[in-house]
């Protein structure tokens, strides 16, 4: 089969669109013919060499954690797909979806929402299950509270102000002027550009405010959280990591952080608001698997709307 591979960590070019064998699975796997993959910040984080100590130092790699394909085969254990299924889904750690074919976890897969293409429903998994176990998880969200979500434009803000809305809150978007017509289509009921006011100096307070982009910490939001707000960031530096420690065991702000874990329920929750309407996918851009250099040297750029498909066969 053909897959985009590194045999290193480093820049974009070390990604190389080559043929590899097709995978093997496991009793409680399938084996999807994956349509399309989407490009996530972990990815290049991945490629750049960033979690090493996790991923490892064994080559080659096939990178790619989102994807959305048709069922090929499925392993001896596996008891809810057949093939011919379309599926949506994520692969197992560090990745595997940057290839016409990947091996899907049956825990960690669902069927495709009906209303949306290859690309849109690739585009779902790790940025939406990312807002959705933010917001319901870690914020504990509640009808009529207040949401404030920095990063609105962003792969994981486009659906945690969709979700929010989906669960009663009341919700406002911090994004540059360029991005605001499509935040308040997203159905945000206020937005704030950042260029020109930021929004730590507002006067407005927050229940919950869900740092999208990684890009502020609890001592920089306090003013705007209310007493027993929640700040939840999904890049924890270590400042967010100690004031996580801390507020832990203190009344009052709480500072927190988490890290996507997929599985079924939430991507039949997920399904279910898409086929309802209360959900959309934005694509930025589409590229080809064969182009997916290019593909991360955009994501890199942070001015991505939305997501960033990949188009991996007919």
């Amino acid at each position: 089969m053909k897959a985009v591979v590194i045999r290193r960590y480093g820049a974009a070019e070390v990604l190389q669109y080559e043929d590899v064998e097709q995978p093997k699975i496991e009793p409680t796997q399938l084996l999807v013919k994956v349509r399309a993959s989407s490009v996530n910040p972990i990815d290049w984080k991945i490629r750049q060499g960033m979690l090493s100590l996790i991923t490892g130092s064994k080559f080659p790699k096939i990178l790619g954690f989102d994807v959305a394909g048709d069922v090929v085969a499925v392993g001896s254990g596996v008891t809810r797909f057949k093939a011919g299924d379309a599926i949506y889904g994520s692969t197992s750690f560090p990745g595997g979806g940057y290839a016409e074919f990947a091996a899907v976890p049956e825990n960690v897969a669902a069927l495709k929402p009906t209303n949306l293409s290859y690309e849109e429903a690739a585009a779902v998994p790790l940025a939406a299950l990312t807002a959705l176990q933010a917001l319901r998880d870690q914020g504990n969200i509640q009808t009529g509270q207040t949401v404030l979500i920095n990063g609105a434009s962003g792969g994981v803000g486009i659906f945690a102000v969709q979700i929010a809305k989906a669960l009663g809150a009341v919700v406002t978007g911090v994004s540059s002027t360029k991005n605001l017509d499509l935040v308040k289509s997203l159905g945000y009921d206020r937005v704030i550009d950042y260029t020109q006011q930021d929004f730590t100096q507002d006067i407005a307070q927050y229940d919950i405010i869900f740092d999208a982009v990684g890009k502020r910490s609890l001592s920089q939001t306090k003013k705007v959280l209310k007493p027993n707000g929640i700040y939840i960031t999904t890049l924890p530096g270590p400042e967010v990591f100690l004031e996580s420690v801390l507020t832990a065991f203190l009344p009052g702000q709480k500072a927190k952080f988490l890290f996507e874990k997929p599985n079924v329920k939430d991507l039949l929750f997920l399904k279910e608001l898409i086929e309802a309407g209360k959900i959309r996918v934005v694509i930025d851009r589409t590229y080809p698997l064969q182009e997916l250099a290019a593909a991360h040297s955009y994501s890199e750029t942070g001015r991505a709307v939305g997501k960033i498909a990949i188009a991996v066969s007919n």
